[in-house]
Order: C-alpha cells, then sequence, then structure tokens
C-alpha cells in the first residue's frame, strides 16, 4: 500500500493536473447545461439524455487515466493495428449501421443494443494517430509534390468512409483535422492556395450538379436557409431561427438558470445536444456564452502549448490534431448556433449530451496527458499495465 501510495503520488505531480481540471470543469458545466434542458419533459430524477452523457463521462475519464499511464510512443507503435482496426469498425457500418433520429439516409450510428455508437467519434483519434506517424516518417520532404498526393491519400480514406455513411459533419471535422496538422507539419503554403482555390473553381458545378456529386438538394436548402432565413423559416431554419432568439433573449446576463423561456419549452430542437450553446446563452447570457468560450478556447491552448514543448515531431503533431478537431467542432458548432453556418450535426465538444463524442474526446485526452507525462525532464512513473504493452509491442 506504502508503495502504491507513493507510485501514486508521483503520477500525480507529473500528470497535466491543469489540462485534467479544465476538461472536468467543461463537462461538469456541460452537465448542467443538458440537465436544464431535458429536467422538465424527464419522467426520471435524473433525464435519459444526462444519464448518458454521465456513463459516457465516467468511462472516458477511466480511459483516459488508463491511456494516460501509457507511454505515448508504444501507442504510436501499434498505428498499423489502429489503421485496421478504424477502416473495419467505419466499413461495419455498409452492414450494421442504423440511424437513430430522423435522417434515415445516415446509417452512422451503431446499436450495441445497450446504447447507440457512432464510430466516425474514436476514428478521428486514431486517424490523428496513424496521420501524425505519417507525416513524421516523411518530415525531411513532406512538401514533396508525391508526399502530399499519398498524404491527401491517406485522408481521404476515412472522409470518404465517414461521408458514404451519410455523416457529412464528420467528414468535414476531419477534413480540417488533416488541413490542421498539414499547416503543423510544415507544408508549404502553395498548395493549400491551390487546394482553396480549386474547391472555389469547383463549387458551382458541384452546386449546379446536384445529387450527381457531393450536394444533394437537403444540403443545398441548409445553406440557403443561413442567406433565406425566413424563406426557410418553418423548415431548414426553423432550428436556427429559434436557436437565435434563445441566444437573443439571454441578453448580457441572462434569464437565469433553469428559467429560460426558449429552453424550459423545448422550444429549440435539440437544445441538450447539437444546440446546448444556446441553453447558456440564454439563461447564463453572454456572460455565459463566453464562459463556454474560455473554457474551450483553455483546453485547446494547453494542449497547443504542450505540443510545443514536446520532444518529437510526432507527439507535436497528435496536439495539433487534437487541438485542431476541438478548435474545427467549437467553431462549426457555435457557428451554427448563431446562423453563420449550416446545421451539419456537430457536437460542441465536453458540453453536448452525445455518449460517443463525450467518450472518445477523452480518450484524446487521455492520449494527450500521455504526451505530457512522458516528455518531462525526469522519467515518468513505471505502472504494470506499462510494461506488459511494451513488452507485446516490442
Amino acid at each position: 500500500m506504502q508503495k502504491f501510495r507513493s507510485w501514486f503520488k508521483l503520477y500525480f505531480r507529473e500528470t497535466d493536473k491543469l489540462l485534467f481540471f479544465l476538461c472536468l470543469c467543461a463537462s461538469a458545466f456541460g452537465m448542467l447545461l443538458v440537465y436544464s434542458a431535458t429536467k422538465n419533459g424527464a419522467t426520471k430524477l435524473i433525464p435519459a439524455e444526462l444519464r448518458t452523457m454521465i456513463i459516457a463521462v465516467g468511462a472516458g475519464l477511466i480511459l483516459c487515466l488508463l491511456i494516460s499511464f501509457l507511454d505515448y510512443e508504444v501507442i504510436i507503435r501499434l498505428w498499423p493495428l489502429i489503421a485496421i482496426f478504424c477502416i473495419l469498425i467505419m466499413c461495419s457500418l455498409f452492414i450494421w449501421g442504423v440511424a437513430p433520429n430522423a435522417r434515415q439516409d445516415a446509417k452512422s450510428w451503431l446499436d450495441l443494443k445497450v446504447f447507440y455508437f457512432q464510430p466516425s467519434e474514436l476514428v478521428k483519434i486514431g486517424f490523428i494517430i496513424t496521420f501524425a506517424v505519417h507525416l513524421d516518417a516523411v518530415k525531411d520532404h513532406v512538401s514533396k509534390f508525391t508526399t502530399v498526393l499519398l498524404l491527401g491519400i491517406h485522408a481521404l480514406i476515412p472522409i470518404g468512409l465517414v461521408m458514404a455513411t451519410g455523416d457529412d459533419g464528420s467528414a468535414l471535422v476531419f477534413m480540417l483535422i488533416f488541413l490542421g496538422m498539414m499547416f503543423a507539419a510544415g507544408v508549404h503554403w502553395g498548395y493549400f492556395a491551390a487546394g482553396f482555390a480549386a474547391v472555389a473553381v469547383a463549387f458551382p458545378a458541384i452546386w449546379a450538379l446536384g445529387d450527381k456529386l457531393i450536394l444533394n438538394q437537403d444540403q443545398k436548402n441548409r445553406i440557403l436557409a443561413i442567406l433565406y432565413p425566413d424563406l426557410y423559416a418553418k423548415s431548414e431554419a426553423f432550428q436556427q431561427n429559434r436557436g437565435i432568439g434563445a441566444i437573443g433573449a439571454g441578453q448580457f446576463f441572462g434569464q437565469g438558470l433553469f428559467n429560460g423561456n426558449y429552453t424550459q419549452s423545448a422550444a429549440v430542437p435539440e437544445s441538450e445536444n447539437d444546440f446546448v450553446f444556446t441553453v447558456a446563452a440564454e439563461e447564463l447570457g453572454f456572460i455565459g456564452a463566453i464562459a463556454v468560450l474560455v473554457l474551450l478556447a483553455a483546453i485547446i491552448l494547453r494542449i497547443v502549448v504542450n505540443g510545443k514543448r514536446a520532444n518529437d515531431n510526432a507527439s507535436y503533431l497528435m496536439c495539433m490534431g487534437m487541438a485542431s478537431m476541438l478548435a474545427a467542432q467549437m467553431i462549426i458548432n457555435i457557428g451554427m448556433c448563431l446562423r453563420w453556418l449550416p446545421v451539419i450535426g456537430i457536437t460542441l465538444p465536453f458540453f453536448s449530451a452525445g455518449g460517443s463524442s463525450n467518450l472518445c474526446v477523452y480518450i484524446g485526452i487521455g492520449l494527450m496527458m500521455s504526451i505530457y507525462r512522458f516528455n518531462q525532464k525526469t522519467p515518468a512513473a513505471d505502472f504494470r499495465l506499462q510494461r506488459v504493452v511494451t513488452r507485446f509491442t516490442t
């Protein structure tokens, strides 16, 4: 017992307490908002959505701590298995994929009987690991055309699989992770300029051809709803218009926790999930909305700082990938709530009620904590699980 206490004190001293604390604060804040959004329609003391979130965060925290025990270099050595697993779990959606919501064309979930699981959330973390390994392997010639082409093919595999299941929002997040990690790796700016120019030139053709390419009519309508909210007020713009109303009603100090008119009357669809930001803005006002942004920005900044301090390129790139993922989801989600971007079903990390999202984001945080621990000047505390996995991978 004395040995365990000594080891625990050493682990506690080595681990990234600030990042862990920030994540816990964000999750606790999120649970409070989810409870407010769901308590009136609940038949039990703890609403089903909040119960799912609590279980997901609890399981995520356990996995986070277990992963933080492992040397991230051990995880890196497992990249072939991670890549194969990610491809297989995405391919499983073509056989067993279900749509537990209104969109029956999006087979992006697995029904595990006890709960629904969205594999793309886990594959994001897998992609960050495998893509960091790839970028590290070609770091000496990362701006060579053939290298960039192969990196693009690497990214297109998960993006294509995710899009094929109908999960366009997650596909966009993958694209932004790809761009963020490519930028962090030092790829020449000319490739980014050429890519954006190509998209700008091709967009009119993509729009005109519609279903024959990428954008179907539903996706077009969601874009048009941003430009003409009154025209689509009873359809695609309905959720966003209600969200804007809730945000505006909060003003500076808010209407009070559990007292928001829009929130308590369930006027904003998915206010416990994709539109949880509207709950913070209505009930806690501008101050509450800023608190959400500050917490997420602090988590992202902490990950970036840890990446900058890392001793090797692969761990730096993984940190940049995780930061890119969180930043992308934050910008897209809040952009949806403010009617700056179309609704594409992206959760707000740590705050939305989604079980898959909360579970997998903590897996990513565990990886970030491992990178922090094993980049200290003194060797990190040993642990039996670490030795077993190391033997297995060497």
